[in-house]
């Protein structure tokens, strides 16, 4: 099926090129979004009695898309979810989570315009697409988390492997030394009794029964 594309569409082709696309893709996509047209004759001397209209409007978009790619650009946003002791959440983040949370911060984007490339199914720092126009897209990392305290620790560079690891170590240090603590208790213990035990000792305890 033939269409004129209205706007640029990645990996298919610029305004106002004719081409040629599967007709579930342009029935459902394409035409449905109006980012094209069935290539007709009546369409194309449409499309080129528009076209100044149409690239004076797509570079404005552009503009108000870039002036908010500069702003959100390389932004964070804490996405706070359960997960298990090994980091795996109990479902996923997705791009809804990540419009709404952008959204809530100020940033008002759609998550028809977010791409998750890999599912998040695990704590730390992820990596997502927004793409503003389609010649304006910028990349946000959203900081998956259990708690606000948490998310501040991942943002500092320390993943959830590495937090895990200086509990265990801290809880194994307390432990020694509570060992060491007891250890160290027995040890005067046995000191005592050994003095008992010396001919002082027992010359004392003599002394004690004559008297």
């Amino acid at each position: 099926m033939q269409v004129i594309l209205l706007e640029r569409v990645a990996k298919l082709g610029q305004m106002g090129d004719v081409v040629d696309v599967k007709p579930g893709y342009a029935r459902n996509f394409l035409l449905l979004q109006g980012k094209a047209l069935t290539a007709s004759k009546e369409n194309i001397a449409q499309f080129e009695d528009q076209k100044a209209q149409l690239e004076a409007r797509n570079l404005e978009t552009k503009k108000e898309a870039e002036a908010l790619g500069d702003r959100l650009g390389d932004q964070q946003f804490v996405v706070i979810r359960q997960a298990s002791d090994g980091g795996n959440l109990y479902g996923s983040v997705t791009t809804r989570d990540a419009a709404e949370t952008a959204t809530a911060e100020g940033f008002s984007i759609d998550r028809k315009q977010v791409i998750i490339r890999s599912p998040i199914k695990e704590l730390g720092l992820h990596e997502v697409e927004v793409h503003l126009h389609p010649e304006v897209m910028v990349t946000i990392a959203l900081n998956v988390a259990r708690s606000p305290e948490e998310a501040e620790l991942q943002a500092s560079g320390k993943s959830i492997q590495e937090l895990a690891a200086e509990e265990e170590a801290q809880a194994e240090f307390e432990i020694a030394e509570l060992f060491e603590d007891i250890g160290s208790a027995a040890s005067d213990d046995d000191e005592l009794a050994e003095q008992v035990e010396t001919p002082e000792g027992q010359a004392a305890e003599r002394a004690d029964d004559d008297s």
